[in-house]
């Protein structure tokens, strides 16, 4: 195993409880949005991972109402920014005012907490803001924290990123740069409903309210069920396994296949890498198992990867997304431990 040490027996217990509760947030989220189960299933495992969702759907597609009645069955504190070209960082962050203490007769700084303090913070069409107030998440996302006037501020615990874009129109917006989108564990795509999930869209949201849902997990209990997502052991092969689909998307790895130096001009780093795996134990754990599989790796793949490959011309004039480059990875690399010394020679050829 490449962890140091097996779970203990509460990370078993948080474990078991988190897949039970994954079931009953299923059941609850399904009485308020309708259809969409992969969407659900990625905002979970990130969730449970500790990572942030980057999601990418046209208007419409209840994208708001999905995160607000996650933060509600969570018991997690919700706040929505929406991204506008006047915004500033300190809209974001907060900001530090001078107030008067009337007890010393003195002035003196007093910080005024931004929407950023909060479990769940929705970014509204973060590209529609200029790239000084986008890179005020970074240090957020990255470091739980923010700093403004030299001085840190820690973030509530647990912290999530939802940022949505339009895929759709794109003129007078600001793209997020390679570093901001490297801090997103997942890049989630939100399609349209069927024909029957948007007669049932259309039937429940013109009668009567529905009852509201009901908490399925306290913030301890969430906080209890990210800590056993780490301490579950994963085969050393596995990590392997989840190191190739970042690794061979780089094109000046000796051991890329043709069809990667033909389409990518820029592969995902090693942070990637980490999020397979971290991402692959949250699935794991959510569906009831304490270990961890390749069907875990290749389940989470397009999400951690899509917005980490960058393709080139090549790509575009054969049609070709970061979505099918990743498809032909899960078809290409083998799976379980290593048998051959030779097997990647194979590879390099397809």
């Amino acid at each position: 195993m490449s962890d140091a040490s097996a779970p203990a027996d509460a990370d078993f217990q948080a474990a078991e409880r988190a897949a039970a509760a994954y079931r009953s947030l299923r059941d609850e989220l399904g009485k308020v949005i309708v259809g969409q189960s992969a969407v659900l299933d990625e905002l979970l495992i990130a969730l449970f991972a500790g990572g942030h969702c980057l999601l990418l759907g046209v208007p419409g597609l209840a994208k708001t109402l999905m995160v607000r009645t996650l933060s509600d069955a969570l018991d997690l504190s919700f706040n929505r920014v929406q991204f506008t070209p006047d915004l500033m960082p300190a809209d974001i962050t907060g900001t530090e005012v001078l107030s008067e203490n009337k007890t010393a007769g003195t002035r003196e700084f007093r910080f005024v907490p931004g929407p950023i303090f909060s479990n769940v913070l929705l970014a509204d069409e973060i590209n529609r803001t200029p790239p000084k107030t986008q890179a005020a998440l970074l240090e957020a996302m990255q470091e739980r924290q923010v700093t403004v006037g030299g001085r840190r501020h820690v973030l509530p615990s647990p912290f999530f990123v939802l940022a949505t874009q339009n895929p759709i129109e794109q003129e007078g917006t600001y793209p997020l740069p390679e570093a901001q989108l490297d801090r997103f564990m997942f890049e989630v795509r939100i399609g349209y409903p069927t024909e029957d999930e948007e007669f049932e869209i259309v039937r429940r949201t013109t009668q009567s309210l529905a009852d509201p849902v009901r908490r399925i997990l306290t913030t301890g209990e969430i906080q209890a069920a990210q800590n056993a997502v780490r301490s579950i052991p994963v085969a050393d092969h596995v990590v392997r396994y989840a190191m190739r689909f970042a690794r061979l998307t780089r094109r000046d790895d000796p051991q890329a296949p043709d069809f990667i130096r033909k389409y990518v001009s820029w592969g995902a780093g090693p942070r990637a890498s980490q999020f397979l795996v971290l991402a692959a134990k949250s699935r794991a754990m959510l569906h009831g198992r304490l270990h961890v599989a390749e069907d875990d790796v290749r389940a989470v793949a397009k999400p951690v990867l899509r917005h980490r490959i960058v393709t080139n011309f090549d790509a575009e004039a054969d049609g070709l997304s970061p979505d099918d480059i990743i498809h032909r990875l899960i078809e290409t690399i083998p799976v379980g431990p290593e048998r051959t010394p030779g097997w990647m020679a194979g590879l390099i050829a397809k």
